[in-house]
């Protein structure tokens, strides 16, 4: 049986990167197994589904939780998401 506290993450974040400074962070967040669980594109558009749509509106909903964070650019896929965001500290 693994328990949390055996398994050990290897550290995506810049080393000697000041991670308290003001900056743009890129955002991808993937579904599990890229599963299409967002809406499907149709003649080169998304069509959202109904997961589609609560992801576009609890993304305009970040701000209004962490005061620090300003919305940029943001496309929801069939299977994952970009965002770009300003973390202003």
């Amino acid at each position: 049986m693994m328990f949390f506290h055996d398994y050990k993450r290897r550290s995506i974040r810049k080393k000697h990167f000041n991670y308290q400074q003001s900056a743009y962070y890129f955002i991808t967040i993937c579904t599990k197994n890229r599963e299409h669980l967002f809406g499907n594109i149709v003649n080169g558009n998304m069509i959202l589904n109904q997961y589609g749509q609560i992801i576009k509106n609890y993304w305009s909903e970040i701000p209004h939780h962490f005061k620090q964070i300003k919305l940029d650019e943001f496309i929801i896929m069939p299977n994952h998401i970009h965002g770009i965001i300003k973390c202003e500290l």
